[in-house]
């Protein structure tokens, strides 16, 4: 954050059932404003949003025939702020945070996110700020959370309605701690991480092949790299909405399978190529 020293930041990432259910869950959302919930320490409180700036975007997108819900979001842990990520740098420049629900059926065809973060891309290369792209999600991972065809009953209400004190996150939050012990009893039910799956993934990232992302069906994905490998649609999105701005290089790459904390965990850099340094 400090070497780039963004006028602007737009985000990328999963909703996790704070601002939409089941019973309201468009494909895409567009935050014309934004709000810390302060899960795992991150920051709380309203967040710096250009709503002006986020309408302009939203016109755009829609031109481009998209059609986007806007309405004020939820941002959380896995939908990072640039006050979250920007303390070492003594400011933080205003989020145009583009909240997506996009981990849970029914899904939209991968292409579709290429395109979308694309037609962001291009909006971004028309604006004379600094504009830094910030995703997050994934990687494999298959965390015990609400599914709507098997768990009947209790599950099923809040992952259908609205919970304004954001109970259904500190439910998800227990949810995993349980999911960790049967882990370190070995007794764990769900779906292990696939490091292969993951390094290739970033490895298309990095070669700037967003195009191959369209042949990445839904339930493969989860079949592959679990049911919630779907967060990386946020990943596809921004380094699709990079691509359209210019040839790009990465500049640093980290990845680690974590089991004890249900992930894959990746870490990647990129700039255009004529960035000055």
């Amino acid at each position: 954050m400090r070497e780039v020293d963004p006028e602007l930041v737009i985000t990328f990432g999963p909703d996790h059932y704070n601002g939409f259910f089941y019973d309201t869950m468009p494909p895409f959302c567009l935050g014309l404003g934004a709000f810390g919930l302060g899960d795992y320490g991150t920051p709380t409180g309203e967040l710096d949003v250009p709503s002006e700036l986020a309408e302009e975007l939203a016109g755009y997108v829609q031109g481009e025939g998209w059609t986007s819900p806007c309405r004020v979001g939820w941002v959380s842990t896995t939908a990072p702020s640039s006050r979250s990520t920007s303390s070492s740098a003594g400011r933080h420049p205003p989020d145009d945070p583009r909240l997506r629900q996009r981990c849970r059926r029914p899904f939209v065809p991968m292409s579709r996110i290429r395109a979308l973060g694309e037609a962001i891309g291009r909006w971004a290369a028309g604006r004379p700020e600094r504009i830094l792209l910030i995703a997050s999600g994934g990687l494999s991972h298959d965390p015990p959370v609400p599914r709507w065809a098997t768990a009947p009953g209790g599950p099923r209400g809040p992952a259908r309605r609205a919970q304004p004190d954001a109970r259904g996150a500190g439910r998800a939050r227990a949810a995993r701690r349980r999911h960790r012990a049967c882990l370190r009893r070995g007794r764990g039910r769900h779906q292990d991480l696939n490091p292969e799956w993951d390094r290739e993934f970033m490895r298309i990232c990095a070669a700037q092949d967003t195009a191959a992302f369209d042949a990445y069906e839904a339930g493969e994905m989860a079949a592959e790299a679990g049911n919630s490998s779907h967060e990386v649609r946020g990943w596809v999105a921004a380094f699709s909405a990079l691509g359209a701005t210019g040839r790009y290089e990465v500049g640093y790459e980290y990845y680690r399978p974590i089991r004890h904390f249900i992930a894959g965990f990746g870490v990647m850099t990129a700039r255009r190529e004529d960035t000055p340094r």
